[in-house]
């Protein structure tokens, strides 16, 4: 395949074009998931032909759609640099996941450092993520606006302008990270006129990337996520999948709303509930139909900008509906007095719900605060 016309031909896809989907157009993604880890250290033992084999089955995956990398894409050019980024920060992440439980783990090299309390911490790869990603964006857009995690820290999340804003969470799921669970990833989020407007986020242990523009649709591995049609449009709360985390809330009220909560699904009835330990998967997940309602703010769990915005994009462009849990806010409340969805959702609320369809979130939101 020629090189991408927005890329260097130093950083172009050189493998054919795909068979199964001859739609996609190669561009450096593809070959940047190759060269990350090539330039891993593997010890001198059969597991280095394993891990390359794996990539090299895994390569197609990472092929950019072109709705969103050709010239009709109003930030094509942010959308590419975030999945290179995105892969980059993966792979920060790897060696860490491959020596936990081994002789060659050392858990003084996570940096550990609290900050609310011991359930609310950093490592030093979120802090190392997150100044690698916000240099390189400062780099190439100079004028654009960056919120992050890590930089904001405990103290109060900048407001959202209607300039240029990268929101960026360098690790969602980092208790998940420390423990060597393998559910966490990078999350990078762009948002044009105060509003989000694509999503990226890499998850490197399930070597999923899911791309996401506003108008163009979400993709995962290059390949479209299905909109609210079929089982996503029919499915009730009896037959659903409901995901919820716990967060850091740590007192008896905050813990007997969360508990409560559970309570009240499982008595009403549900297929079965889940926690997985990182928000912003969570919403890829309902968005992809791995689970079918996700919600937070029965306590002091309530997410911030980081965990919804780059998810926000995935999951409203497969035609799921995202609002808010709560209208305690008057934020959280759109002109004609209803609950603001979809991407007029506030990422500044402490609640939200997000579902495969319109109908099992009212039922879910319902259940939850026990109004039926």
């Amino acid at each position: 395949a020629p090189p991408s016309p927005l890329l260097p031909a130093s950083v172009a896809s050189r493998a054919p074009m795909p068979k199964r989907l001859p739609w996609i157009v190669v561009v450096s993604i593809t070959i940047s998931a190759s060269s990350i880890v090539d330039s891993l250290s593997f010890p001198a033992n059969p597991r280095r032909r394993d891990a390359m084999s794996n990539v090299n089955a895994a390569k197609q995956h990472f092929d950019m759609p072109p709705e969103i990398s050709e010239g009709g894409c109003e930030c094509s050019e942010e959308a590419i640099l975030a999945v290179r980024l995105a892969l980059e920060a993966g792979r920060n992440m790897t060696q860490h996941y491959d020596s936990k439980g081994t002789s060659d783990e050392n858990i003084d090299d996570l940096g550990i450092s609290t900050k609310m309390n011991d359930a609310d911490f950093a490592t030093a790869i979120d802090v190392k993520n997150e100044n690698f990603i916000s240099s390189e964006i400062s780099r190439k857009f100079p004028s654009h606006k960056i919120i992050g995690e890590e930089t904001t820290g405990t103290g109060a999340v900048p407001p959202l302008t209607k300039e240029k804003t990268w929101i960026i969470d360098p690790i969602d799921g980092t208790t998940n990270f420390a423990a060597g669970l393998p559910l966490s990833c990078v999350s990078i989020g762009f948002c044009l006129n105060g509003q989000p407007y694509m999503g990226v986020v890499y998850a490197p242990m399930t070597n999923e990337l899911y791309i996401a523009v506003r108008g163009k649709g979400a993709y995962r591995n290059g390949v479209r996520l299905l909109g609210c049609t079929g089982e996503k449009a029919t499915k009730t709360l009896s037959k659903s999948v409901v995901c919820f985390e716990f967060g850091y809330a740590r007192t008896e009220e905050g813990v007997d709303n969360m508990v409560n909560a559970v309570r009240r699904l499982l008595k009403h009835g549900v297929r079965t509930t889940r926690t997985l330990g990182s928000g912003v998967l969570d919403i890829c997940y309902v968005a992809c139909g791995r689970m079918d309602v996700v919600y937070t703010g029965m306590a002091e769990e309530g997410w911030k900008p980081w965990d919804y915005c780059a998810g926000l994009v995935v999951a409203v462009e497969a035609g799921c509906t995202m609002t808010h849990l709560k209208d305690n806010d008057k934020a959280d409340v759109g002109g004609g007095g209803t609950m603001r969805s979809g991407y007029d959702f506030n990422m500044y609320s402490k609640s939200m719900i997000c579902g495969v369809n319109e109908k099992v979130v009212e039922q879910c939101r319902k259940v939850v605060l026990g109004l039926q």
